[in-house]
């Protein structure tokens, strides 16, 4: 009595590669081709309006989605430990400054892109919380400097770490290469609003 093993073993060189059930693996084979609800709505646009090039809505649906998807991710990093996300805008700007980690209030409205009065709400509420404090400037009489507290370093640091860990995950499905790919295309692409100031 012959094994099944033997058999495929004496199969020609060029025979067609087999599944394990016995059939052909046929040559258009490939991996699973994902869909989401964007494609459905591209499909439906192309039909409904076959005059129209719709083909935008397949990159920047997906970036709005993205967006609003990342926004729940921030929040619930940072609720964690006990920051909204306004709070972690001005602790995390006066984080990326540096030693001594203070920044004047027009720094602070460069940074965050907020209105002098809302900078102004701000500051007031994290100087009640004991995250940050307010210094006089050495270098105008008539100003004041924006200081990190240790508590604040503390709360932005765990917050940041926690953000990241959960940026990790949503790019994960993502190789090295697909990423740097992705951040070139993107930065490509919201460049010009950037330098114009319109984002």
């Amino acid at each position: 009595m012959s094994d099944d093993t033997g058999s495929r073993s004496a199969q020609p060189a060029d025979a067609a590669p087999l599944h394990d059930d016995g059939t052909e693996i046929l040559h258009d084979e490939g991996p699973e081709i994902l869909r989401d609800e964007v494609d459905g709505l591209v499909e439906a646009w192309q039909r409904e309006r076959p005059d129209l090039d719709v083909t935008p809505m397949a990159v920047l649906s997906r970036v709005t989605r993205l967006a609003h998807y990342l926004d729940r991710q921030r929040r619930i990093s940072f609720s964690r430990h006990d920051l909204e996300s306004w709070e972690f805008d001005v602790l995390a700007a006066l984080r990326r400054s540096g030693e001594p980690y203070q920044l004047s209030p027009g720094q602070l409205l460069r940074e965050t892109m907020v209105t002098s009065g809302t900078m102004t709400n701000r500051v007031d509420r994290l100087t009640a919380r004991g995250l940050v404090t307010r210094t006089d400037h050495p270098d105008d009489r008539r100003g004041v400097l924006v200081r990190l507290t240790t508590d604040g370093k503390q709360s932005v640091d765990a917050a940041i770490e926690d953000l990241m860990q959960a940026e990790q995950q949503i790019l994960a499905v993502l190789p090295a290469a697909q990423r740097s790919q992705l951040a070139e295309a993107l930065r490509r692409l919201i460049a010009p609003y950037d330098s114009n100031g319109q984002i």
